[in-house]
């Protein structure tokens, strides 16, 4: 019978979490807050325990997270203290450069700022508390939810996303009229161009 490993659970202070993204998207934690005041009285242990917080161990005994960085960030910002992590990989012993390696070869790790641009591994943010908002992160959570696309398994996808509209749709006109830049985004995801993403949804090609 072959050994299987149980998880490593530990409770972590929010506040001691480090990020392995630079951004979330504000409204994306908006919409987490609202669902968390719904269940918090009556069942908000329940939902923390079906929301555990991936994390890797890593120099020093710090928990990153490589998950749920936007619910993360909704519990703080609601007063949460503590979440459940659950410990998916221990990398405390090697040296700050080969970890970061480790996690950006593993797709552990999203460290491009606001405008898309990929920064060094020290530009990433030390607390949950610091990422930043990137209002197309949460053009593409939102596009999700409207049908634009499916959920899918690949990591980073609604960054994926979030990048193709960027090219597409000006920063002003999701930050001045979030409903437009969605029906523009809307009859993007459709289109050929998006085909190469995942989750894509748009009419199969004939040939």
């Amino acid at each position: 019978m072959p050994f299987v490993r149980e998880p490593l659970l530990n409770s972590v202070p929010i506040k001691d979490l480090r990020p392995t993204q630079m951004t979330v998207g504000m409204r994306e934690v908006d919409f987490m807050r609202q669902r968390w005041r719904e269940r918090a009285d009556k069942s908000g242990a329940e939902f923390l325990g079906r929301h555990l917080i991936p994390a890797v161990v890593g120099p020093k005994d710090r928990h990153y997270i490589i998950d749920h960085h936007h619910l993360c960030r909704a519990l703080h910002e609601e007063g949460v203290k503590d979440v459940a992590v659950t410990v998916v990989a221990k990398l405390n012993k090697l040296e700050r450069e080969a970890f970061w390696v480790v996690l950006d070869n593993r797709g552990w790790m999203h460290p491009f700022d606001r405008e898309g641009r990929r920064r060094g591994y020290e530009d990433l943010p030390k607390s949950i508390a610091d990422v930043e908002d990137d209002p197309f992160r949460s053009l593409a959570g939102e596009l999700r939810r409207a049908g634009g696309f499916a959920k899918d398994t690949t990591p980073f996808s609604e960054f994926l996303w979030a990048d193709f509209l960027r090219r597409r749709i000006k920063r002003k006109r999701v930050e001045e009229d979030f409903t437009r830049a969605l029906k523009k985004a809307l009859a993007l995801a459709k289109s050929p161009d998006a085909d190469y993403l995942p989750g894509w949804c748009g009419a199969a090609a004939h040939d």
